[in-house]
């Protein structure tokens, strides 16, 4: 095998996974994930478990020196929510971390990317009530 086929098979091997598995282009836009009466989308349930790739902001963190934040859809200077499922809105997802978050302004758009989980999970230690998580995530920004 040469070098240029060596390349292209290595390109070829690592480029595959990167590819998105639900076929839309780029990051996935919050509403995918739901139907209109805010049930999950068919195609949040066949990404659940996948690393997906969400853009948004990081609202301000519940407290610091946490290891999950906020992703929103539009800047947001204060938590969205920390209320009942049933406040629950479709443009936030709870990002949760390895490391202790590095807060990023609000109004800094990043792209988020984690292993999606859905369901209603409560976080021992804050409290805060999210239906839609990334977890293993991280950010970098947009």
């Amino acid at each position: 095998m040469d070098r240029r086929n060596f390349l292209m098979a290595a390109a070829a091997t690592f480029a595959l996974p990167m590819l998105p598995a639900h076929g839309v282009e780029g990051p996935l836009r919050m509403r995918d994930l739901y139907n209109k009466d805010l049930s999950f989308s068919d195609l949040a349930l066949e990404l659940e478990g996948k690393r997906i790739t969400v853009a948004g902001f990081m609202a301000p963190p519940l407290k610091a020196e946490s290891k999950f934040f906020v992703l929103t859809k539009r800047p947001m200077a204060v938590c969205p929510f920390c209320e009942a499922s049933a406040d629950w809105p479709a443009d936030i997802i709870a990002i949760y971390t390895k490391r202790t978050v590095d807060v990023v302004p609000f109004n800094v758009r990043i792209l988020t990317r984690g292993t999606l989980s859905l369901g209603e999970f409560r976080d021992g230690e804050t409290g805060f009530l999210s239906r839609v998580r990334l977890l293993d995530g991280n950010f970098e920004r947009a």
